[in-house]
């Protein structure tokens, strides 16, 4: 990254024109511990309109919340417009597991998936009611590869929000800018995860390979590289990123419409 002091004005700008422009007061975040929503959050947190820091575990990992709870923390104490709250939605999450277990009997991967969906919904849903509370927009947290690249994200989940202030810089550009921003270190050294499962895993060892071969594999995908002239683990790691994007077009492009013919209406 060129100039992070320069891409950070740019984006705060952006948000502040948008949600001016929008008549709202500000912006809701959710608050994962990793640095995707630390940097959104704190990007939001320096145009100095409202903002709503939203940490919401659902059996979180102890590092996870712990690694939230202080990004909060360490905002409110630095930006009298940033306020932080905690909604355990655990309780609520346990009971729709119990609601929809009674009669279930899909392959347990399969379910594990959808309950990991269901996660993101469940707190898509919460930011939008403070969000409508408090007139403010739901600021997205995707960035690049997750968001154009892979689709490594749930729809109308973490998908679900109004604006997406990191969703055109790549994960190593965010890193970078979370450097240039004084996120902690905590979080700038934490692997990259979605929280959605009760392992904690990783998002690298979701997809099976790096965000840095991700990127590397987008970028072939764009310029049309010939994969002949790739070696064994480029091809491997293009191919990953080819399945993912494939299988996750219905996210990333717009809904369908059904369009009908004049000569029928």
């Amino acid at each position: 990254m060129k100039s992070p002091e320069k891409v950070k004005d740019h984006i705060v700008n952006w948000l502040t024109d948008y949600a001016k422009k929008a008549h709202l007061k500000g912006f809701v975040v959710g608050i994962s511990g990793g640095i995707d929503s630390a940097v959104t959050s704190t990007l939001c947190a320096h145009t100095g309109l409202e903002v709503l820091c939203l940490d919401m575990p659902i059996h979180q990992h102890p590092d996870q919340v712990g690694r939230a709870q202080k990004h909060i923390e360490w905002l409110t104490s630095k930006y009298p417009n940033v306020q932080g709250q905690k909604i355990d939605l655990t309780t609520l999450y346990d009971q729709f597991v119990q609601s929809v277990s009674q009669t279930n009997t899909t392959p347990s991967d399969t379910k594990q998936l959808s309950l990991a969906n269901t996660r993101a919904r469940l707190r898509m849903s919460t930011l939008y009611y403070f969000a409508s509370l408090h007139q403010l927009l739901v600021a997205g947290t995707g960035n690049k590869v997750e968001d154009f690249g892979v689709g490594f994200y749930t729809k109308y989940g973490d998908g679900g929000v109004d604006l997406s202030p990191i969703a055109d810089l790549l994960k190593t550009e965010v890193f970078a800018l979370g450097k240039h921003l004084g996120v902690s270190q905590t979080i700038l050294k934490a692997p990259p995860t979605d929280g959605l499962w009760e392992d904690n895993r990783t998002d690298e060892e979701q997809i099976g390979t790096t965000y840095g071969a991700l990127e590397w594999a987008m970028a072939a995908y764009d310029k049309k590289m010939d994969p002949a002239a790739m070696t064994a683990q480029q091809k491997k790691d293009f191919e990953i990123f080819l399945k993912f994007n494939q299988q996750n077009k219905h996210k990333m492009l717009p809904i369908p419409v059904c369009e009908i013919p004049k000569d029928l209406l």
